[in-house]
């Protein structure tokens, strides 16, 4: 059962505001090699989008036509990608937190998530945030089975970085994620192992 946030967690415990970075022991084929921001993490379940895997179509512009937000051909535009297998007919603006909307979900002083036509229309019109990105659809988890899984070695958490996360270089987004952790991607097993 999928979690859409309301108020976002940064507990101790929660991992809002990081990145998720996909194990190689990670058993499902629509998750291999993601990145994932956090926008959500408490009992309650957790909620991201995946930030590179890129939708070529349909485009910015064709969005814009297709849920009548002017200007088209619009002012500046922003990348899509599939953020994840839940609730893929639906748009979430993952973006910096120099703008935030009615509705908008302040996950820290980086980064806010919107989804709300109002984002595309100020984006359209050469407003908006500073850098965003898309999704749609996004990733969610039940209450403990993100912490299930990355007790599993599905994941690793990292801090996000606004560079990673909407940079457009999602072939290597990945390997640079683990780089940052200090991690070479081929020395990674797919073979999971508790010490």
């Amino acid at each position: 059962m999928a979690h859409t946030p309301t108020e976002p967690d940064v507990s101790e415990t929660s991992l809002a505001g990081q990145i998720l970075i996909a194990m190689p022991t990670l058993g499902d084929p629509r998750f291999a090699h993601s990145v994932i921001y956090l926008c959500d993490h408490s009992d309650k379940g957790a909620m991201g989008i995946v930030v590179n895997r890129p939708l070529e179509t349909p485009s910015f512009e064709d969005l814009l036509r297709q849920l009548n937000v002017d200007p088209v051909p619009p002012a500046r535009s922003i990348r899509l990608c599939s953020g994840g297998p839940v609730d893929n007919a639906r748009g979430f603006v993952l973006h910096t937190a120099d703008w935030t909307g009615e509705g908008s979900l302040r996950v820290d002083d980086r980064f806010a998530l919107t989804a709300s036509l109002d984002i595309l229309k100020a984006i359209a019109g050469g407003g908006g945030p500073r850098q965003g990105v898309l999704a749609l659809g996004y990733a969610g988890w039940g209450p403990g089975q993100l912490d299930t899984e990355i007790q599993h070695n599905a994941w690793l958490s990292a801090p996000a970085d606004p560079a990673l996360v909407f940079d457009a270089d999602n072939d290597t987004k990945w390997r640079r994620a683990l780089a940052a952790l200090h991690i070479d991607p081929l020395l990674l097993s797919a073979t999971a192992g508790h010490a």
